[in-house]
């Protein structure tokens, strides 16, 4: 890989995932702020991002993966995309807001795929070379929260309203950049397959068969039921944050993915020492540790507890579903290790935030004292019992005596192919 091409591919991430991380973390407090809705209305928001990894796996294995190259088709989304951000922007209400953020998610969420798309083509190493270039992609959610941090966009002014209308822009300037840049992008064109390709083939669905293992669908399950708390930590941790006094707190959040990176780097080394099922246990038992430090923690006393929860966001994503990606991989056949990721992704992301979306809307409306405050220690001890679950069947359920070991490189392999959630 020449170092033009690595310089291409590593600002492709880096501006990939800034786009994203400029927006979405502070997307409660601005719907709750700005346009007054109500925690239903925020989680309604937030599960676009369910229905566009629905989605994407059509748009990717029909359009992608079939007929143009993979980089002319991230330019056309991300230019797309540029627009609606820009009129998201200048929405009056919720009603004029969500069509464009729901087509906005429609679009954006197959990118995450036809980046990677775009990097493996070009590496001849993957196993080393793909992690040194998708860390500019967490680089770039970090910068945005920064940013957002920086510039005091989450401060109320005295009507209550927030400047975090211009998040939008920023993000709109940004997909505007990396759709004109795409076209510049080392050429993808799409692997010519043989045949027809089926629903079966674009949903990866030749990998229910790995569902035959018990252990294998307890994790499936437990995969599916620990996102729903997790769309609490993503529909409502900045406006918490916000609510509780917290300066900054979108650039406080960005310690999260710092974190993130660490222990991504530091999973060979656990997993050599711990195997599957321990590590999958640690990081439901960081769930409920981290949503009782929310449920506690305050901007005085234990304001500790508020750092302590951000940064063990990379114990709780990593040991879990990167882990389970991992593990996935292991079981998963030559022929349907990609299918298998597929799946799981769409089962968790899709099916699991949907629902935790739904639900976690309805938790923080009913638990709404005033029009600016509410009960969160309750909020956050709902989620934290949820995980406490879920955990609890899993430890009695589930057996990895059938999974194969791992070796180093394998486990390299998968932890570098596996898609951050920043």
């Amino acid at each position: 890989m020449t170092p033009t091409i690595r310089f291409k591919l590593s600002l492709m991430m880096f501006l990939e995932f800034f786009i994203w991380g400029a927006w979405f973390v502070t997307l409660g407090t601005y719907l709750q702020s700005n346009l007054h809705t109500t925690g239903i209305q925020v989680g309604v928001a937030v599960l676009t991002q369910s229905i566009g990894a629905i989605v994407a796996p059509f748009i990717i294995g029909l359009i992608a993966d079939r007929f143009f190259s993979a980089q002319k088709i991230l330019g056309v989304l991300h230019l797309a995309g540029a627009l609606l951000l820009w009129q998201a922007a200048g929405a009056a209400d919720f009603g004029a807001f969500y069509p464009y953020i729901l087509i906005y998610m429609i679009l954006y969420m197959p990118t995450l795929a036809l980046v990677n798309s775009i990097s493996f083509r070009q590496l001849q190493n993957p196993e080393k070379e793909f992690a040194s270039i998708r860390v500019l992609g967490t680089l770039g959610w970090i910068i945005a929260g920064l940013t957002i941090g920086w510039l005091h966009w989450e401060n109320k002014d005295a009507s209550g309203l927030t400047t975090l209308g211009l998040t939008f822009k920023m993000a709109a300037g940004a997909a505007a950049l990396l759709g004109v840049f795409s076209f510049f992008l080392p050429s993808t064109p799409p692997i010519k397959k043989e045949g027809p390709t089926t629903v079966g083939d674009l949903l990866g669905l030749d990998a229910i068969r790995l569902l035959k293992n018990r252990s294998y669908l307890v994790f499936f399950l437990a995969s599916v039921a620990i996102c729903v708390p997790l769309s609490f930590y993503y529909g409502f941790t900045n406006p918490f944050l916000n609510e509780v006094g917290m300066k900054a707190a979108a650039g406080v959040q960005s310690l999260g993915q710092v974190s993130e990176v660490l222990f991504m780097l530091l999973i060979p080394v656990f997993f050599a020492r711990l195997g599957v099922k321990k590590m999958l246990a640690i990081g439901m038992f960081a769930w409920v540790v981290r949503y009782a430090f929310f449920a506690y923690g305050n901007g005085d006393s234990n304001y500790w507890m508020l750092i302590a929860g951000i940064v063990l966001h990379g114990i709780c994503y990593d040991f879990f579903f990167v882990t389970g990606q991992i593990y996935t991989d292991n079981l998963a056949g030559e022929q349907s290790k990609s299918a298998a990721q597929g799946f799981i992704t769409l089962a968790t992301y899709g099916v699991g935030m949907l629902i935790g979306s739904l639900l976690s809307g309805q938790i923080v409306d009913a638990h709404q004292i005033s029009a600016t405050l509410h009960d969160w220690r309750t909020i956050w001890l709902i989620p934290a019992a949820i995980a406490a679950g879920v955990l609890a069947v899993f430890l009695l359920l589930f057996k990895d005596r059938n999974a194969a070991a791992l070796t180093a490189e394998e486990i390299t392999y998968a932890e570098t192919t596996a898609r951050l959630e920043v």
